[in-house]
């Protein structure tokens, strides 16, 4: 499967999309909020360009794509005001996979400007957004191009499933399981966390290039606390849709074929991992690295349909492409119900990385 050719959030703003089914990955970012928005103001203050340029990267579709740039823009505005040097221009490059919603986006902007311009009289910078499609798993921009570079939930997305994954007659060796599993081969967290190295190498020294010395960037996404893969972390949440689909198989509705050739692009990297690649790739300084824990999941049937759309709205598009839409609404009802019974016997412990780097 190729991924850049598959691999979307769901579009639009129906019931099933991702706009209507992202309010878990908000409430986690407004948690880090914080460290976005000191960053962003120790950097201008450090710079203080006319021009200011900030890169969003797997900035997907919906409310919250805005929000963030929302509150970038007021903290630059803010810092602007109290040191008395106007930013004249702010420069927001939305990027994606070519499969993204775009449009949704592009429809929403013309509301967003006359948002950020309300109450305001002179003074106010221009504002130049645009679309950049293509994987931030390679270059994207110009050379020294960007002061700030902000990525939400995106990086632990692998660029492709990794090779080693399959046999030379192209048959999984991940029998039964779509990610890394208690009865997986050792190879198989070894082949994750290869593909993980190359690609989060390939991004650190792709951004380098691309940020102006001094330029910092900021990346939220999900990993593990120590050397286990297995835990009740972002493991439960895979190990809950192998559970989901084994179900369809035993009723008949998937074939189990069909299933264990099913691997996601995924890895929850550690903390010790992060920085291993941080150091080893050396264009960026590590200046900071958080661990947030998200708060306990409520043990209610509506909370963990509400985890299931979310995972259906981040999922559907490759489930679709490989097993066809017409288990989707089966395959989701089981994995909410599974969820209710996990959570009732103990929570499940989501970690998330906040990064904060620095071009040396």
């Amino acid at each position: 499967m190729d991924v850049e050719k598959v691999f979307h959030m769901t579009e639009g703003v129906g019931k099933t999309s991702y706009a209507k089914n992202s309010s878990l990955q908000k409430n986690a970012s407004d948690r880090v909020k914080h460290i976005i928005i000191q960053t962003v103001e120790e950097l201008y203050l450090e710079t203080s360009p006319k021009s200011f340029g900030i890169a969003d990267l797997g900035c997907s579709s919906g409310p919250n794509t805005l929000s963030i740039i929302k509150d970038i823009y007021q903290a630059i505005q803010g810092i602007s005001h109290k040191i008395m040097h106007q930013c004249e221009e702010f420069r927001v490059y939305l990027n994606d996979l070519p499969t993204n919603d775009f449009n949704s986006l592009f429809k929403a902007l013309p509301q967003f400007h006359m948002m950020l311009r309300k109450d305001k009289k002179n003074g106010v910078p221009s504002i130049f957004m645009g679309g950049y499609p293509g994987s931030f798993y390679g270059r994207l921009f110009p050379n020294s191009y960007l002061h700030f570079v902000h990525s939400s939930y995106c990086l632990h997305w692998l660029s492709k499933v990794p090779s080693a994954l399959y046999d030379e007659q192209g048959k999984s060796i991940n029998k039964e399981c779509v990610y890394i599993s208690e009865s997986s081969p050792a190879v198989v967290p070894q082949a994750y966390l290869k593909q993980f190295q190359e690609d989060f190498s390939l991004f650190l020294r792709s951004r380098s290039e691309e940020l102006v010395e001094g330029g910092r960037m900021v990346l939220i996404l999900l990993g593990r606390r120590g050397k286990e893969h297995v835990d009740r972390g972002i493991y439960m949440l895979w190990e809950i849709l192998s559970r989901s689909l084994a179900i369809l198989v035993s009723q008949g509705e998937v074939e189990q074929e069909k299933v264990d050739s099913y691997e996601v692009h995924f890895y929850a990297p550690s903390c010790e991992e992060i920085e291993e690649v941080v150091k080893r790739e050396g264009s960026l300084k590590l200046e900071r690295l958080e661990i947030c824990e998200l708060e306990k999941s409520e043990q209610s049937m509506e909370y963990s349909t509400k985890v299931a759309m979310a995972i259906r709205a981040i999922q559907e598009s490759m489930i679709s492409n490989h097993f066809g839409e017409r288990i989707l609404d089966s395959l989701f009802e089981n994995y909410a119900r599974i969820v209710h019974e996990e959570i009732i016997k103990e929570d499940i412990k989501q970690i998330t990385f906040v990064l904060v780097l620095r071009k040396i």
